[in-house]
């Protein structure tokens, strides 16, 4: 039971950031700034209403960091990604049925992309270091509990989030997260360079939470 309800939290938290966060692209309104504040705040309100159900990771590089400091197992790393994974999805799906199936954002979903001129690899590594930056933070904020703003640490992560794409959104749609690629790719068709949207936050992810282990030793949760 408290599996599920760490997993329903996930799928949810997840969920949230495509369904606000994709949905602020595609509705056509939001400039770079308003897509930013929607992926921010969704995150910085999510976090601060799962984080203590199920830590709120909703990004398979935030689990994957847990998982090489040894915060979380295999068996939860592997289970929160599939829930993650799915409530990026179902979000992406309802999404295309609400603003139709036909229409140029019904076939869009948000999905990221590699901007014109910009290489594949420079994209994956600006991924990389987004990544990298978001979860240093995560783990500055919520990971670690000598953290001054742990109380309030959805904030500063969605406050992360927004500047990653104020920066990265043009470039390379600053997913910072597998599972906000994976969604929208998966019903959109749009598989094209996938592999930025996988090794880059994942790489990120884990080198942020590892050098976070070492150089600033925080309390093993």
């Amino acid at each position: 039971m408290v599996m599920t309800r760490k997993l329903a939290a996930e799928f949810i938290g997840t969920f949230t950031l495509i369904f606000i966060g994709a949905g602020s692209i595609m509705n056509g309104k939001a400039d770079l700034l308003g897509v930013a504040l929607a992926h921010g705040l969704a995150i910085a309100i999510m976090v601060s209403a799962f984080a203590a159900i199920s830590g709120a990771h909703f990004n398979p590089a935030v689990s994957l960091g847990m998982l090489v400091t040894s915060r979380i197992d295999g068996k939860t790393f592997l289970s929160y990604v599939v829930a993650q994974l799915a409530g990026a999805s179902v979000a992406a799906l309802i999404l295309r049925y609400i603003f139709g199936w036909s229409t140029d954002a019904g076939k869009s979903l948000g999905s990221a992309a590699v901007a014109a001129g910009l290489s594949p690899t420079k994209a994956m590594i600006a991924e990389a270091i987004g990544t990298l930056l978001l979860v240093a933070v995560i783990f500055g904020v919520a990971v670690d509990k000598r953290g001054t703003f742990n109380a309030v640490a959805g904030f500063p992560i969605g406050l992360m989030i927004s500047l990653d794409i104020l920066l990265m959104g043009p470039l390379t749609g600053a997913t910072v997260n597998p599972a906000r690629w994976f969604g929208p790719a998966l019903v959109s068709g749009s598989w094209a360079n996938s592999w930025v949207w996988i090794v880059g936050p994942l790489l990120g992810g884990a080198v942020a939470a590892l050098s976070y282990d070492k150089i600033f030793a925080p309390e093993k949760q």
